[in-house]
């Protein structure tokens, strides 16, 4: 097995020399004596954990070298862990070394055996990182037309798009709002036959009705004030290619006569127009309204609703996606903090626990901004609850009573245990922290049902 690699970046050649001696027996060992040479070091060598001491020539009385070390190692590599040497009078410069990045400090006279451990434990976090990232590239790898998602409602709406993809059939994408129905859309005609023409898109509920037809079915010139020139419609505009009509359930009844007639007879008449054109769409609409209710009202019509819904897709809300959270929110991370040139590396464990516990009302949507305004506004190097602005578990039983918020905290947590591990007792228990026969008891005090 190969010794993990590190490097000591010291201008003291005695120092160097008796801490190469004392870690080489667990440690592959680099030297380097100043900037320069760290540097040059580090990119060849790619160590995950590095000693450094700050004062370093041309200035070894001062910190300044030791500083810009740092940072440039850190923009080189921001996961490298750097444990900053330092004297005990300097202890200001090594905690301003960690706000900028560093891993941890360590005072001279060095104790051997207490660095050890602070080397020992830095390489440990260096690997749990690189696995979580080795992780994190599968599951990234493994999404779907750029959605992500590893829960069984996820991957069946994954199979469900490669499925309809084949086909022109009419397709109609349910779900909350903020759920991705548009991302789905995008997917059903990025892999289908019609990819090299146009997605064309409408919010049928952002535009006036009274525009709204002109939208869709385009008009001739002359055809109204203001109509200087002929217009084709969005319809017409996706020609060969996919129609999106969002928010379908917001599309007026006297437009919804013309779009079920396109539907049927893959022809249209524009504003103002006698011809009839020929128009070879494929039509995918989505909603976050309750259509069949709507139907029962008489404010959307049977015959359309099962035109457009020839197949359906429901997409889950974010509270029902088991394990997902996590995973959106960690990629989401990485996608702002780089577009923000922003070095922010993960979660403090207080805001993974209030993603965790958080409901999500907003969906995936509400998940992206919050993250994208935290990176912005977050001045730390993790992103903390305050920076998501989400309550924390305390805030959500202000006003019960101790024993009430208890008991009420007590049910939600083996509810989600039991969730996550299938209803396997054994697991949830010990996921709890606690032995199965304490688990069974919870339950029957809390009338969680053991089935």
């Amino acid at each position: 097995m190969k010794k993990p690699k590190l490097l000591i970046v010291d201008d003291d050649e005695d120092l160097r020399t008796q801490m190469k001696w004392a870690l080489a027996e667990e440690y592959k060992v680099f030297l380097a004596e100043d900037r320069k040479s760290a540097l040059a070091m580090f990119k060849k060598e790619l160590p995950p954990v590095i000693t450094l001491d700050l004062g370093l020539p041309p200035h070894p009385a001062g910190v300044e070298e030791g500083f810009l070390t740092l940072s440039e190692i850190l923009a080189e590599n921001g996961q490298v862990k750097v444990v900053i040497i330092t004297g005990r009078g300097e202890k200001e410069n090594a905690l301003q070394a960690v706000a900028q990045g560093a891993y941890d400090f360590f005072y001279k006279p060095i104790q051997l055996d207490e660095l050890k451990v602070v080397i020992k434990r830095a390489f440990y976090l260096s690997q749990l990182e690189q696995e979580q990232r080795k992780l994190q590239n599968r599951l990234s790898g493994d999404s779907f037309e750029g959605m992500l998602g590893t829960c069984p409602k996820m991957l069946e709406v994954f199979s469900t798009i490669k499925k309809v993809s084949a086909t022109d059939a009419p397709v109609l994408i349910t779900g909350e709002s903020g759920t991705g129905k548009e991302l789905v859309a995008h997917a059903i005609h990025s892999i289908s036959s019609r990819k090299s023409k146009s997605f064309i898109p409408i919010n049928c509920g952002a535009i006036p009705e009274n525009l709204l037809e002109g939208e869709l079915f385009g008009h001739e010139k002359g055809s109204f004030t203001g109509a200087h020139a002929q217009r084709k419609g969005r319809i017409e505009m996706a020609e060969g290619g996919t129609l999106f009509l969002d928010e379908i359930g917001e599309l007026p009844l006297s437009l919804q006569v013309k779009l079920l007639r396109f539907l049927q007879e893959k022809v249209i008449e524009r504003i103002g127009g006698r011809e009839e054109i020929e128009v070879d769409t494929r039509v995918v609409s989505a909603t976050n309204r309750d259509l069949e209710a709507a139907m029962k009202d008489g404010s959307f019509r049977n015959d359309l609703y099962f035109r457009l819904g020839v197949i359906s897709i429901s997409l889950p809300p974010l509270r029902e996606r088991k394990g997902d959270v996590l995973l959106l929110a960690k990629a989401f991370l990485e996608r702002y903090a780089e577009e923000n040139r922003k070095n922010i590396k993960g979660f403090t464990s207080l805001a993974i626990n209030a993603i965790e516990q958080y409901e999500w009302p907003g969906n995936v949507r509400e998940l992206e901004n919050r993250i994208k305004r935290a990176i912005i506004m977050a001045e730390g190097r993790k992103i903390t609850p305050e920076d998501l602005e989400i309550a924390s578990v305390h805030t959500r039983f202000e006003g019960f009573g101790l024993k009430e918020a208890r008991e009420t905290l007590e049910k939600e947590l083996i509810i989600k245990a039991l969730s996550r591990n299938s209803g396997n007792l054994t697991k949830a228990a010990l996921e709890l922290g606690i032995s199965r026969p304490t688990l069974y008891d919870l339950m029957e005090r809390s009338g969680i049902p053991k089935e």
